[in-house]
């Protein structure tokens, strides 16, 4: 029933142009501005913190912002208030939700990657280390999409995400390195875009040998933020 769920919503997902071209498109376009030397100045090679953050952005923007949205106006024009009359269980819907992202984020990570490359992008780790973050960094972004999609109403949705999306790119990592904000950093690294952005960084930007703890760290905070917003969800979702 998984699969059969997954196959539906990645269907949904392709068939919506104008997200599939938004998930796909502006993280590219994103990547190229980013690596302009006129936000702010960077210790090293731009284009090598550049793309782990455009990463974690865009693993944020798709299972965070654009699941909340979708799901919570599938609630309001009553598409879920049909599918919860049907046999399938809560944690099947979710799950199915959130696998079709991650498939989606496989081809996305291919072209932000693919286009690092041709900006002279040079990775250095491990890159088995960096798709576990990435698969948990979905599953925990995913999560708090469907928490805060199953419990409130569209239109507080829409705006909810979108806040939280500005807050978590400027405050996480992934726009201004976290060293830029002071002490504050010991606090804002627990985010869930922060432990993302960091431990790729981490990963992709020297040699994992030298920076395990980080990394593991960064693991196991976006691990404990997906242990904590999956169940959430699935115990507070609403069909309608």
């Amino acid at each position: 029933m998984l699969r059969a769920q997954t196959g539906m919503e990645l269907k949904l997902l392709l068939r919506n142009g104008e997200q599939v071209g938004l998930t796909l498109i502006i993280p590219l376009l994103l990547e190229f501005f980013f690596n302009l030397p006129m936000l702010y100045s960077l210790d090293g090679r731009r284009i090598d913190f550049v793309v782990p953050s455009v990463l974690a952005l865009a693993v944020m923007s798709a299972s965070f912002t654009g699941l909340a949205i979708g799901t919570g106006f599938e609630r309001k024009y009553a598409v879920l208030k049909r599918l919860g009359a049907t046999a399938l269980p809560r944690r099947i819907l979710l799950l199915g939700k959130t696998c079709a992202v991650l498939i989606l984020q496989v081809l996305q990570s291919g072209l932000i990657c693919g286009f690092g490359f041709v900006l002279g992008w040079h990775p250095h780790g491990d890159p088995f280390l960096a798709a576990a973050l990435l698969v948990v960094g979905t599953f925990a972004f995913g999560g708090l999409g469907l928490l805060l999609a199953g419990t409130v109403r569209a239109e507080v949705t829409l705006a909810a995400a979108n806040l939280a999306w500005l807050v978590l790119l400027f405050a996480g990592g992934i726009a201004i390195p976290l060293n830029r904000y002071g002490a504050a950093q010991d606090v804002l690294r627990f985010l869930p875009s922060a432990a993302l952005s960091g431990g790729l960084h981490r990963v992709l930007q020297g040699p994992a040998s030298s920076a395990g703890l980080g990394i593991g760290l960064s693991l196991a905070t976006l691990a404990l933020w997906a242990l904590l917003a999956l169940p959430a969800a699935a115990r507070w979702f609403r069909w309608e």
